[in-house]
């Protein structure tokens, strides 16, 4: 499997993102010394598509493949791609405060520390639906990794369109997110151009 190894505040320079949007916590004290030369159409474009895989850890195969799929849906593709990742089960794991960041999210659906409506699923990329109910699996919940994570992300706001039962270690999907209630930094209509050349 491919895994991508770039140590994550130096890429978090780089795109210009804050590491908080990753779940971390860490700032970089370097700054990035860019030349004053205005980047082109294309590079802001890619930069864009950049920002969105590196959040949700996507790789370019599977990225063009949510972007064909959101392509063919009904509405705005740049808004359904968006709505895609946002409701991949490590994503939702993250969301709902069970894990620190969106890597050791992937790390615990990969475990098959995960049951979706009583069911494991080991398959980050999986797309959760309204109505899915996401849960910790029994036997994992006492275990001190996940005291320790909740003691971490006790603080962070559940999106709107989950609910989160912290304690039980359990969350319902109560709708699939719109663009307004996805607070990530990335235009989308800048990927839809480059994608659509």
């Amino acid at each position: 499997m491919a895994v991508n190894r770039v140590p994550v505040l130096k890429r978090c320079r780089s795109l210009g993102l804050e590491p908080m949007v990753l779940g971390y916590d860490k700032k970089s004290r370097r700054t990035l010394t860019r030349s004053n030369r205005k980047m082109s159409e294309y590079g802001l474009q890619l930069r864009e598509k950049q920002k969105a895989k590196f959040i949700y850890g996507v790789l370019e195969k599977p990225f063009r493949n949510y972007y064909n799929k959101a392509d063919r849906q009904k509405g705005m593709t740049g808004e359904n791609l968006m709505i895609m990742l946002e409701s991949r089960l490590d994503n939702v794991i993250f969301r709902l405060a069970f894990a620190r960041t969106r890597r050791e999210a992937r790390q615990i659906v990969d475990h098959k520390h995960v049951t979706v409506n009583g069911k494991v699923v080991n398959i980050p990329s999986y797309l959760v639906k309204a109505g899915d109910v996401i849960e910790i699996r029994e036997s994992k919940k006492d275990s001190n990794r996940y005291k320790a994570i909740l003691e971490t992300t006790g603080g962070r706001i559940v999106p709107a369109w989950l609910e989160a039962d912290q304690e039980n270690l359990k969350g319902t999907v109560k709708a699939l997110p719109t663009r307004e209630e996805i607070d990530v930094p990335v235009d989308e209509m800048l990927i839809v151009e480059l994608y659509s050349k």
